[in-house]
């Protein structure tokens, strides 16, 4: 016999609730980084007290745009960028970089995926988060424009429209 269904679209599809709260979360936290700007003087390698990852990222974000002020796209991207890449970052308790992995590489523009890893291991040593035990993982997306220039969305001015 058949089950009927029910007018509410969760319990028609059990076990999904937990994407759209996901996707929710992603557009929150992508919003609330379009209204951020990127520091203005450099920082050191030294020592962060981030009381999450999320926060840990912001420290690395900035660690990195120190270490590459000149590459920075200034100002609005682009609508149209040339890469978008999502890497993850995996740190030891000394800010050495122990290992780089791709959640969305652009696979389109292999220059660019070598450039983005070449320019993470030269910024190591990152900050070291006080009170961290052994290694610490965060992820950040790299927004590349054709010029070779690049925003990380941690610290994004957005895009331009159209």
């Amino acid at each position: 016999m058949a089950e009927s269904s029910s007018s509410n679209p969760s319990s028609a599809r059990p076990g999904r609730h937990w994407l759209w709260r996901g996707m929710a979360a992603a557009v929150t936290a992508l919003l609330a980084a379009c209204g951020s700007t990127p520091p203005s003087t450099p920082s050191g390698a030294g020592a962060s007290s981030p009381t999450a990852v999320r926060e840990y990222r912001q420290d690395a974000a900035r660690h990195i745009y120190a270490r590459n002020q000149h590459r920075i796209y200034q100002g609005k991207l682009p609508p149209m960028l040339y890469a978008i890449g999502v890497l993850e970052v995996e740190l030891d308790r000394n800010g050495g970089v122990r290992r780089l992995h791709w959640l969305r590489a652009p696979t389109h523009a292999p220059e660019v995926v070598a450039e983005i890893e070449r320019t993470v291991r030269a910024a190591a040593p990152f900050p070291n988060p006080t009170g961290m035990r052994g290694k610490l993982s965060y992820t950040d997306t790299w927004l590349w424009d054709k010029s070779g220039r690049f925003q990380l969305d941690t610290l994004s001015e957005g895009q331009r429209g159209e």
